[in-house]
């Protein structure tokens, strides 16, 4: 911009030379007050030549200084006189660009997002936008451009007016609200946005797809002899959060595997007794059982094995038995939510290891289960008989919310234990005859 502006000017603050002396004198009038003027600015450390350039400036004598204070009424009188500019601050604006009053940027930048705020007419979303957490999220989400963000409250106002559903998938809600059929997949900002406020207004104790993070912020997936731990923000908690809301994603994926769970009247016959038998996310949100289980123990599993082995043993006069399937994803915890609404009295037992006692703890805390054959005594009396399945105890102990006893004992013994081992005691309360 140098070559547009009066040579007067250039001469008395242009060229590289004063580019560091110009830029601490737009400091300053960028960081001034919102209603307060620059009356004087004093600048510090100058080198001899910024020296000898600001006291021409101020029409005083040469001499050496690293400190000048400057009158910037003065100035801008000097400088409107001699038809150079008609501030200090337009000089410096000539020479370099515009100045931007950063007070008075935050002022504007305030308005326009509260506006965005007091616009989303959603009480959870409004709610969300309240907290430091969610508005930074939407301005992350919006690339902190308020009309974008403005657009995404819409459009997740939009989904959150038709929430709770009752079995629609989720592709099918982003073309009927949205107009697209991905605009809800992972990634999408009003999919991100929604997802934070199903979050927020979830009941843990009565979640049927929270978030399966354990104590540490990760989630548990469990297969024989292998633990896998995955980011809390995974596909499989997302996936649990929109079945929350009755919004199916993948919704045949990892269906509940259970024995002899009882329902009423006509639905006596849709799952025969004395067979495993499995039903998905879908069959759950949409045809929701009539599940006649008031008062009755349920007892509640990890492990597949041990169900069949039940199933085996017992048949149809085997006691209600759900297996969770390692940490339980969004069907099991749908059912087990189900059954506790229901009036069940669930009993949960797992393997006897630091990520067994993970998914206890989660199915203690959010379906109000107790312990079956699941504490200390219980574990010590398993390392004393246990003759198969067992195996070194290996990772980073678990705190047994249900019996601290317990974890103890697992840490002085340092056995691994597998439910299927302690398939004979188990049995013995199982027996529903």
């Amino acid at each position: 911009m140098s070559n547009q502006v009066d040579p007067r000017l250039q001469r008395l603050l242009g060229g590289d030379h004063l580019a560091s002396l110009r830029k601490r004198l737009r400091q300053r009038f960028e960081r001034a007050p919102l209603e307060g003027a620059v009356d004087h600015i004093r600048v510090v450390g100058l080198s001899a030549e910024e020296h000898a350039s600001l006291a021409a400036l101020l029409g005083r004598a040469q001499r050496r200084s690293k400190s000048l204070q400057i009158d910037v009424h003065r100035v801008d009188a000097d400088l409107r006189r001699a038809g150079i500019a008609t501030s200090l601050r337009d000089a410096l604006e000539k020479l370099d660009g515009p100045i931007l009053h950063l007070a008075g940027v935050r002022l504007r930048l305030q308005g326009l997002w509260s506006g965005v705020v007091n616009g989303c007419s959603h009480p959870g979303l409004a709610r969300l936008l309240l907290t430091p957490e969610g508005i930074g999220l939407l301005k992350r989400l919006a690339r902190q451009d308020a009309i974008a963000a403005a657009k995404l409250c819409r459009c997740a106002e939009e989904v959150l007016r038709r929430l709770p559903a009752k079995g629609i998938t989720r592709s099918q809600l982003a073309a009927d609200v949205l107009g697209d059929a991905h605009a809800l997949d992972n990634g999408r900002g009003a999919a991100a946005l929604v997802l934070a406020v199903l979050r927020q207004t979830a009941t843990p104790a009565l979640d049927a797809a929270a978030p399966i993070a354990d104590e540490d912020g990760e989630t548990v997936r469990k297969s024989r002899g292998d633990v896998v731990l995955e980011p809390a923000a995974s596909a499989e908690r997302i996936r649990e959060t929109w079945a929350r809301a009755g919004v199916l994603v993948n919704e045949l994926a990892r269906p509940a595997l259970f024995l002899n769970l009882p329902t009423n009247g006509t639905e006596s016959d849709r799952w025969p007794l004395g067979e495993p038998a499995y039903a998905s996310l879908r069959s759950l949100l949409r045809s929701p059982p009539r599940w006649d289980v008031a008062g009755r123990d349920v007892y509640v599993c990890e492990n597949p094995n041990l169900l069949a082995i039940a199933a085996d043993r017992w048949a149809a006069g085997c006691a209600p038995l759900v297996c969770t399937d390692g940490m339980p994803a969004a069907a099991q915890r749908c059912v087990l939510a189900q059954l506790a609404l229901a009036g069940a009295r669930l009993r949960y037992h797992g393997d006897f290891d630091w990520p067994g006692l993970r998914i206890g703890n989660q199915v203690m805390r959010e379906h109000g289960a107790e312990p079956w054959r699941f504490g200390a005594l219980d574990y010590i009396a398993a390392v004393r008989t246990a003759s198969g399945l067992t195996h070194p105890l290996g990772g980073n102990p678990v705190e047994a919310s249900w019996d601290g006893a317990l974890t103890l004992a697992m840490r002085e013994h340092r056995v691994a234990i597998a439910e299927e081992a302690l398939a004979a005691s188990l049995l013995q309360d199982l027996d529903d005859r």
